[in-house]
């Protein structure tokens, strides 16, 4: 590693795509089709950025692609993994993906600094080739976790998921926010296969809590202005035209609730470093402990 290096940092990266190839009726993407000039600036805002990691070396980088929309049936992001993956300073590079596209690219990734954050949609791909997919994955030692919305209406499918890939493979389930009132048999069976469950169905009361955000991690658009995270929207900075340096510094939530797991993962209250250790929180790993399958 460059000896310049400091300390690490986390980027959570979302650049202009905001198209998908699925169509689920609880998200709002999937209602966008791809058009030619949003693509052409998302891969101008994506080559940007990548050419910034290569040469910033001050930090230890882990960065997590948070596209509104899938990315990776895109070849500019199976590429910018690829080419994160073997910078020397970059620990971990990571992507939430619905895992339709092609994952052949990884055959020439560092697979020690890449991970997947899978979700399944049920209404988009059967049960059965999603999950040969991601033994596939697994067997070729891509560490990744799988996940899903906790609709009620699907707790069998998603059950029969979690029996069909490996135990080791840490499953995740987002809560439906708000509106959704689980009965406790549906509590007590996501929870199986969810430990933090729980922890997900709450909206955090988090104003003036201490938050690393800002700090150990940041959120960056495509044209590279710098926030706290994805809900915080009080700009930082510029990637580009500004010392990240002295951009950094520790504060407390100013949102009076958080609920999305990658904005409340951080915390420092809730204790999710010890069940999520950096830098595999970025794809949403856990440790497994006693509960977990």
């Amino acid at each position: 590693m460059n000896s310049g290096v400091q300390r690490p940092l986390e980027i959570l990266w979302r650049g202009p795509l905001d198209s998908c190839n699925y169509s689920c009726d609880y998200c709002p993407f999937a209602k966008r089709a791809a058009t030619k000039k949003v693509l052409e600036q998302d891969q101008r805002s994506l080559a940007r950025f990548v050419d910034w990691v290569k040469t910033e070396t001050r930090y230890a980088l882990r960065i997590l692609f948070t596209p509104y929309g899938e990315a990776l049936i895109w070849p500019s992001y199976r590429q910018a993994l690829v080419d994160l993956s073997h910078i020397p300073h970059v620990e971990q590079v990571s992507i939430q993906t619905n895992g339709s596209g092609p994952m052949d690219f990884l055959s020439a990734a560092n697979l020690a600094k890449v991970s997947l954050w899978i979700s399944w949609h049920p209404t988009e791909i059967q049960q059965i080739p999603f999950a040969e997919k991601i033994c596939a994955l697994h067997a070729q030692g891509v560490s990744l976790s799988v996940g899903a919305v906790a609709i009620p209406q699907h707790v069998e499918p998603i059950e029969t998921l979690r029996n069909r890939i490996p135990s080791s493979i840490p499953m995740w389930l987002n809560a439906q926010k708000p509106g959704v009132r689980y009965s406790e048999t549906e509590l007590q069976r996501f929870r199986a296969i969810d430990p933090d469950f729980d922890v997900d169905r709450r909206r955090h009361r988090s104003f003036g809590k201490e938050c690393s955000t800002g700090y150990d991690s940041i959120s960056v658009d495509g044209a590279g202005e710098i926030t706290r995270c994805h809900f915080a929207h009080t700009r930082l900075g510029n990637l580009y035209s500004d010392d990240l340096s002295t951009l950094l510094s520790p504060r407390p939530c100013p949102r009076r609730t958080c609920d999305c797991w990658i904005g409340y993962v951080h915390l420092t209250e809730l204790g999710l470093a010890d069940r999520f250790p950096r830098p595999q929180r970025l794809a949403r790993i856990r440790v497994p402990q006693q509960r977990d399958r």
